[in-house]
C-alpha cells in the first residue's frame, strides 16, 4: 500500500531525541512529493506508548513507517526495535534505523533485530536532507507497504 494507490497520507513515526535532527527530518518530509503525516516520539518509552496506543496516545494512528534513532533516552532504539519485531501487532511495520552510529556492531545488531534498513545520518546538512528525501521516495513511493 503506497500513497499513490490509497490516496491517503502515509503516516510516519519519527523516534528522535535530537531536536535539530527531528526538525531537519520534519522539514525534509514537509517538502516531499508524497503526502505524509508525521508524529514524533522523543524517546523509546514514548514511541512504544504511541505504537501500543496507551494512555494519552489511545487515538494515535498506526504508522506505515518508523524512522528510529538508536541512541535514545529511557529506552534505546535497540530495545524499541526488539519490542516492535516481537509484537505480533507491530512487527509488519517497516523500521528504518536512522542514526549517527557507523559501528559495525550496531549495524549487525539492528539487522539481527529485523530492521528493514540501516541508514547512517550524514553530518552535512544538504546530504542529510537528500537522505531523508531518499527514504521518503523509496519507502513511500516505490515500496508497497503492508495493510494495517
Amino acid at each position: 500500500m503506497n500513497n499513490s494507490t490509497t490516496g491517503r497520507p502515509i503516516n510516519i513515526l519519527l523516534v528522535e531525541d535530537n531536536p535539530g535532527d527531528a526538525r531537519l527530518t520534519i522539514e525534509a518530509l514537509r517538502d516531499a512529493k508524497v503526502r505524509n503525516e508525521l508524529n514524533v516520539a522523543q524517546d523509546g518509552v514514548e514511541a512504544m506508548a504511541i505504537l501500543r496506543r496507551e494512555g494519552q496516545y489511545a487515538d494515535a494512528p498506526r504508522p506505515d513507517l518508523i524512522l528510529l534513532d538508536l541512541n535514545l533516552p529511557r529506552m534505546d532504539g535497540r530495545q524499541v526495535l526488539a519490542e516492535i519485531k516481537e509484537d505480533e501487532n507491530l512487527r509488519r511495520i517497516p523500521v528504518a534505523v536512522l542514526t549517527t552510529s557507523q559501528a559495525e556492531r550496531d549495524i549487525i545488531a539492528s539487522y539481527n533485530l529485523h530492521a528493514n534498513c540501516y541508514i547512517t545520518k550524514p553530518v552535512d546538512l544538504d546530504e542529510f536532507v537528500r537522505v531523508v528525501q531518499g527514504i521518503e521516495y523509496f519507502w513511500l513511493s516505490i515500496v508497497r507497504l503492508p495493510p494495517e
